[in-house]
């Protein structure tokens, strides 16, 4: 009989920090079939989820994380636990890197088969076979079988020797019926303003009468970091919190259009068809949320001036609440884009006045939430991040409710005198129109080459949907040189500004394409600048006075083989 082995020399414990840390995943339904979680982590998004979960302040650490030789030279093992109601659940945790050459196809998939029972894997990088053309860290999946799987992971990256991080810090679950969270949400207020407007569909949902909650804005109104989407994201919660406090039933209604990664530059082209159906749909209370995404449009301004006095002008005089959200650098618009809102003496939402204070609070000084529990990545809201953002509009209502009940009398609607007087930025596009293929008699158009339709478009879970709609499906697509018509699309229009919206894409089947405008080259039009199929939108001239004009496009010389895309146009008359 033999007796027992010394143990072997136990693995020197090796320091971590989280990239993921107690987040929700949903395996949203794929046209194969299976759910998928993605999680972005190019362009710096890896460092910000260092920042965030993992408490890495350290430069040279957070450096390393921008290349694949760099996260190899750092991370020793990844760490990954899944939860979820069945613990028996196979998922598929990847993490794949970007091509050097081939952004999504060159890099290498690192793959682990695991099971939902919350045991942690390691996967250690140095048996993992690299590719040559690996270039950055760029996503990382968690693959179900079927779709519609909840689950909570942690994924954590152990360094190797030479390399340290902060031990995890503490965190306690959100406590939202505490006096401390009711400061924050009170914090919110930005300003109440003229309430009358918010109070008229306060009343009709108390009638009984049917009213309709809008809301459009970027990634996070589309409900980005909420799980699931449709159901957990501020929007949704907002609503549910109206209709619960007012409503009598069935009679409040919910329109949500938010897109990823879009200004209000495109908001203003889409609000007709995402938010009015095509003047099916009366909005009574309209939230606009572009606060972190408009620092890509043009105007500085211009635009969401115009898009807010859009609808403020509607005929049935919906009322408007400006909501300003925040990324995880503590960083929004607000400053620019309030005096839009102190102009018309709009209620307005300021998510960043109440959440940003904690974040410099320590544990056990009145710290409600840390900016782990808040973000789910540098750009959107967890599910508690989420519900923070729908209390801060609830407040805003009982704020509107209280004062209407110790009244008894109902607020003057001064917004029709207020849209006479000199915009605060400007209103250059506040009659813009949705021109694309489905418009007819505003524009003469040969689309020559241009005469394919593209179905590979952004999608977004509008209302309460979780599949995706595509956006701009009545577009023109170039797929190469076609004989016997026009290489080139050309529109004859009469208006006095225009802009041009095109599809962004990653392939590098897709190309460059030079606009012209009554014959000088205005832009080259770049899929490319965003990496992701996405919406832009570009202004080609704003004029003073209507003027007949001729738009042209082309593809750029050598791109003639490859694809682009006019997802449509907006123009003012």
């Amino acid at each position: 009989m033999r007796g027992p082995t010394a143990p072997k020399d136990p693995e020197k414990k090796k320091p971590y920090f989280y990239i993921m840390r107690e987040k929700e995943i949903f395996g949203l339904e794929q046209p194969d079939g299976r759910g998928v979680q993605f999680l972005y982590e190019d362009g710096g998004r890896l460092i910000n989820s260092a920042q965030i979960s993992g408490n890495i302040t350290d430069q040279e650490l957070l450096d390393l994380l921008k290349t694949t030789e760099g996260f190899r030279k750092l991370v020793h093992s990844i760490g990954v636990s899944v939860e979820t109601e069945d613990p028996d659940e196979p998922v598929d945790f990847v993490f794949q890197m970007y091509g050097k050459t081939d952004p999504y196809k060159g890099g290498t998939n690192i793959v682990r088969n695991m099971q939902g029972n919350g045991a942690e894997s390691r996967i250690l990088l140095d048996e993992v076979d690299w590719s040559e053309d690996d270039r950055e860290p760029g996503q990382i999946r968690f693959e179900f079988e079927k779709p519609g799987v909840l689950g909570h992971v942690n994924v954590r990256f152990f360094l190797n020797d030479g390399f340290d991080a902060p031990e995890a810090a503490e965190e306690k679950e959100v406590d939202v019926t505490s006096k401390e969270y009711a400061d924050m949400i009170g914090h919110s207020l930005l300003n109440l303003g003229n309430t009358a407007r918010l109070e008229q569909a306060i009343q009709k949902a108390k009638r009984g009468e049917q009213v309709t909650l809008a809301y459009i804005g970027g990634s996070i109104t589309q409900g980005a970091g909420a799980i699931p989407i449709n159901s957990e994201c501020y929007a949704y919660k907002s609503y549910r919190s109206f209709a619960d406090a007012f409503g009598t039933g069935d009679n409040v209604n919910y329109i949500k259009a938010g897109v990823g990664g879009t200004p209000s530059e495109l908001g203003m082209l889409r609000f007709d068809r995402d938010i009015l159906r095509d003047g099916t749909v009366e909005p009574d209370v309209v939230i606009v949320e572009f606060a972190v995404n408009d620092e890509g449009d043009e105007t500085k301004g211009d635009c969401y001036e115009s898009l807010v006095r859009k609808i403020l002008a509607l005929p049935n005089h919906p009322a408007v609440v400006l909501l300003f959200a925040v990324f995880a650098n503590d960083w929004n618009l607000q400053d620019r884009l309030s005096v839009v809102g102190e102009r018309y003496n709009l209620p307005m939402v300021s998510v960043m006045d109440a959440v940003t204070p904690q974040f410099k609070q320590k544990i056990g000084e009145g710290r409600v939430l840390s900016k782990n529990q808040f973000f789910y990545d540098i750009f959107h809201p967890t599910n508690i991040g989420h519900t923070i953002m729908a209390d801060c509009l609830t407040h805003l209502l009982m704020q509107v409710d209280a004062c209407l009940q110790d009244t008894g009398d109902m607020s003057l609607d001064m917004t029709d005198h207020l849209l006479a007087q000199k915009p605060a930025i400007g209103s250059t596009f506040e009659n813009v129109r949705l021109l694309d293929r489905s418009t007819d008699g505003i524009a003469e158009i040969d689309c020559g080459a241009f005469s394919e339709k593209d179905e590979l478009l952004q999608c977004v879970e509008l209302d309460e949907d979780l599949h995706g709609t595509p956006e701009f499906p009545y577009n023109w697509m170039y797929q190469g040189t076609k004989e016997s018509v026009n290489p080139y699309f050309e529109m004859k229009i009469s208006c006095k500004a225009l802009l041009l919206i095109f599809k962004d894409a990653g392939e590098l089947s897709v190309g460059k394409a030079d606009v012209y405008v009554d014959g000088q080259k205005v832009l080259t039009a770049d899929p490319h600048v965003n990496g992701w199929i996405h919406c832009n939108p570009v202004i080609l001239f704003a004029e003073d006075t209507v003027k007949n004009h001729i738009v042209k496009i082309q593809m750029v010389e050598g791109d003639e083989d490859k694809f682009f895309t006019i997802l449509g146009f907006g123009y003012v008359a």
